[in-house]
């Protein structure tokens, strides 16, 4: 008699699990979840042999999935910590972009800036929702959560930083990084400071450790000193890169000439900060970013840009060409960056 499992509820299934239809055809349960979802590389005896068990089992698909035996559900899971911060928005337009070029819904899963319930959401809301393939953006899975992923057989592209054991699209940050500072120390800069970013949630987002690296080893090696009082942090958002800058103004002793910021949006922080005490930028102080923000360019600020929207239309195109069949498609990249100069940096006052 067929075991009633928590994972057949999770997927609606009413008392068979596709633990029970895999063993019963012996194949693995990737093979019964492609083979039910109507996805490539099944064969069609294989599948037709899944669907002939799993039809004896009386193991159904839910109603939110109905229709699955035959075909998909044309449906991509996007996975974000914030929807509301520029990276994350944009990146979304750019999913969307080529999810409705291929007539493909998207499905957002956003978990608010923090991780409380991600465990829900990978054993039952994915399930539930019965996605084809999961963009998630600017955060590492678990090894639980990847073997979860895996048993189901979601095609994963990961976008904005990079991530063991999956494809990923993003810039080189280290590289970005480096970029940005290299502009101020080639302008003749020697006293810059660093606002980096923190990640004070569980989301495991790498790249505000790499971009600190960098400006850690491009000062280092171009021999020039770095003061611990002139780091600061905030969280990628305007009003923490203007608490970050009160902060540092406040300390007593000397300034910095120069301020990388780990972000575009902290960068406008500082520079609002900035113009409301009286430092003006870039006479006094140069402010340089990365991101080229929507508003960078009427702000005037010089920052190392990327196309986060690009970034994740690509990583769709690869989920949708590997559900088609393209076998491959999925694959990690890397995007362009660029320096823009413009008004908010500048050589250090004499």
């Amino acid at each position: 008699m067929a075991r009633t499992s928590e994972r057949s509820q999770r997927g609606g299934h009413s008392g068979v699990s596709i633990e029970d239809v895999a063993a019963a055809a012996g194949v693995s349960t990737a093979t019964v979840s492609r083979a039910v979802r109507g996805l490539p590389r099944v064969s069609p005896a294989t599948r037709e042999k899944i669907l002939e068990v799993a039809g004896a089992l009386g193991y159904v698909a839910s109603s939110s999935a109905s229709g699955l035996a035959t075909g998909r559900t044309k449906t991509i899971g996007v996975l974000a910590p914030f929807v509301s911060r520029w990276f994350f928005s944009k990146a979304i337009e750019g999913a969307d972009r080529e999810l409705h070029a291929r007539h493909y819904n998207l499905s957002l899963f956003n978990l608010g800036g923090h991780g409380s319930n991600r465990e829900r959401l990978f054993s039952k809301t994915m399930v539930y929702k019965q996605i084809d393939a999961l963009l998630v953006l600017c955060m590492a899975l678990t090894h639980d959560e990847l073997d979860h992923l895996q048993k189901i057989d979601i095609p994963l592209v990961v976008v904005g930083g990079h991530v063991e054991e999956c494809a990923y699209i993003g810039i080189d940050d280290y590289a970005a990084a480096s970029t940005a500072v290299m502009h101020l120390i080639e302008l003749g800069h020697r006293d810059i400071a660093l606002i980096h970013g923190d990640d004070e949630t569980d989301l495991n987002f790498d790249v505000p450790r790499v971009r600190m690296l960098a400006f850690t080893e491009v000062m280092e090696g171009a021999g020039l000193p770095i003061r611990p009082e002139w780091d600061e942090w905030g969280d990628f958002t305007v009003r923490s890169g203007q608490e970050a800058f009160r902060r540092l103004w406040a300390r007593p002793g000397p300034k910095p000439t120069a301020i990388f910021c780990a972000s575009d949006e902290m960068a406008m922080g500082v520079i609002f900060e900035a113009a409301r005490i009286g430092v003006r930028v870039p006479e006094e102080l140069s402010v340089v970013g990365i991101d080229n923000h929507d508003f960078a360019d009427a702000m005037g600020l010089t920052t190392v840009g990327q196309r986060p929207d690009e970034q994740a239309e690509l990583a769709t195109k690869m989920l949708l060409d590997e559900l088609d069949g393209v076998s491959g498609s999925v694959r990690s990249a890397v995007a362009p960056h660029e320096l823009i100069v413009r008004r908010t940096t500048a050589p250090p006052p004499v």
